[in-house]
């Protein structure tokens, strides 16, 4: 065997999508918890070939401004906790996102959001 080494971010993303990722229903029920997470009182999913096809999960949760949306796919994003204290009052679901990553290391991922402003306006 050679010497350690740094595994590379997308596939260190790739391995832990297998932990988080074990089949098309976990990814509902993460995506499922990020929406209930997100105030959603409406989630509808739909899917092909059981989730192996096409999956979307849509939900009437708060949304994400753009800058939001881009820097919950990076690697310890989380909107919950600030210092390892935090971690003691999670009364969420989850606190950070990283199945959103590792999901979109695995499948081609979109992710749309709009925000309350946005919802406003239209």
């Amino acid at each position: 065997m050679s010497s350690i080494r740094i595994l590379p971010d997308r596939v260190a993303n790739q391995i832990a999508a297998g932990e988080v990722v074990e089949r098309p229903a976990a990814v509902v029920k993460e995506l499922g918890e990020n929406s209930i997470d997100a105030g959603a009182t409406q989630v509808e999913v739909e899917h092909r070939n059981g989730g192996k096809a096409y999956m979307r999960v849509e939900d009437n949760g708060k949304g994400m401004n753009p800058d939001e949306a881009l820097l919950c796919l990076e690697r310890h994003a989380t909107s919950k906790i600030r210092e390892a204290d935090d971690l003691l009052l999670v009364t969420s679901f989850g606190f950070l996102v990283v199945a959103l990553l590792s999901i979109s290391s695995v499948i081609r991922f979109t992710l749309l959001s709009l925000s309350a402003c946005e919802v406003a306006v239209r």
